[in-house]
């Protein structure tokens, strides 16, 4: 893994993975994609996808635990404070050889820079929410957010996903 290169695909992901529009159905659909996957694949995750008014979906599927929720939580703070992919801002202060509470005085009690919540973005606006999924490996908790996404939005997912 290249971090350089990860935080440029990102970039480019949340470029990319923009909505001209987005209400509680749409954000329904994506909740209910990304629990489509997960069952597919047998993957104990927790999914959430909420808008800075309210929450709109939210599944905690067999295999999950009662950390998930938290983790949850403070990915989507990560995601509330900056307006950026949690996975984005850890490998940005990985890199800086930092922390949100040496950087920012952010306790980790309520933000955790790891992958897995990505912003909602409507076109011409700025980010309305997050979706947020908890469960895997960090990158992988990232890339199947992003694949959704890419679904959802009818983009490739080819030339938007992190190299392997």
């Amino acid at each position: 893994m290249n971090v350089d290169k990860d935080l440029e695909r990102i970039a480019l992901q949340e470029q990319e993975l923009q909505f001209d529009s987005f209400g509680l159905e749409t954000g329904w659909k994506l909740g209910s994609l990304l629990r489509d996957m997960a069952v597919e694949r047998k993957l104990g995750v927790v999914i959430d996808v909420t808008l800075f008014s309210m929450p709109v979906f939210y599944a905690a599927l067999e295999g999950s635990t009662p950390d998930n929720p938290s983790w949850v939580r403070r990915k989507r703070n990560c995601v509330f404070r900056f307006f950026k992919s949690s996975y984005a801002i850890g490998l940005t202060l990985a890199r800086q050889d930092s922390t949100l509470q040496a950087k920012f005085g952010l306790p980790d009690t309520e933000f955790a820079p790891h992958g897995g919540s990505f912003p909602i973005v409507v076109k011409g606006t700025a980010c309305i929410g997050a979706v947020t999924v908890s469960g895997l490996p960090q990158r992988e908790d990232h890339n199947m957010v992003v694949e959704a996404l890419a679904a959802i939005l009818g983009k490739d997912i080819g030339a938007l996903k992190l190299d392997a």
